[in-house]
């Protein structure tokens, strides 16, 4: 028997048939979807076939050094749907890795995270995002240096915005770390898939 997968645009049942396993429950839509009105936020859906829901997803991008842990980190919380390592915050299109370790495209390492705003908050992916780099190294982390390699919160939303500078005065406030955060809260811009061979390199190489 068929299952039916099906697309939003946006948020508008639009068919896209496609033959789906038997025990395949929940699919993620094949298309992130731009908001009218709202150039800089886009949303996917997930069609859980038990239920019948369909649920909105939202996306997040963030960067905080070489993007092989951040994609890893990311994709063990739960209610992110998926994580995708890129290039963005540059001046230049289609950016390739060699291009970007240059430090002349002016991109960062980044993860797009798509996430189920149902089972996860966005103040609770910027946590993550706090505890799994230090805010406090300029255009570095750890050996790896370069303004590839900057702290930074890219929003999609005014709310991401005032999220994400919330977020960030009270990490500030509650004195965590000696020398000041130095993480951009930027508007997000687009972005640039990295090479198929940096997608989840870290599961690729069997290093959990």
């Amino acid at each position: 028997m068929e299952q039916i997968a099906w697309s939003l645009y946006p948020l508008i049942a639009a068919p896209v048939k496609a033959i789906l396993p038997r025990d395949d429950l929940q699919i993620r839509a094949v298309s992130i979807y731009t908001c009218p009105g709202r150039p800089n936020r886009s949303l996917g859906a997930v069609l859980d076939l038990e239920n019948g829901d369909v649920r909105a997803m939202e996306k997040a991008t963030f960067a905080a050094g070489c993007f092989w842990g951040i994609e890893a980190a990311f994709r063990k919380v739960k209610g992110v749907v998926s994580a995708t390592v890129g290039y963005t915050g540059g001046h230049t299109k289609n950016p390739t890795y060699k291009e970007v370790c240059t430090d002349r495209t002016g991109h960062a390492e980044a993860v797009l995270v798509e996430y189920d705003p149902s089972q996860i908050s966005y103040e609770d992916l910027l946590n993550v995002f706090w505890e799994i780099h230090d805010p406090t190294q300029l255009n570095r982390q750890g050996p790896d240096f370069g303004s590839q390699y900057r702290s930074a919160v890219f929003f999609h939303s005014p709310e991401q915005q005032a999220a994400a500078l919330a977020s960030k005065e009270r990490l500030e406030t509650r004195g965590s770390y000696k020398r000041p955060v130095v993480t951009e809260i930027t508007l997000a811009s687009e972005f640039w898939r990295a090479e198929e061979y940096h997608q989840q390199y870290f599961q690729k190489c069997g290093v959990h």
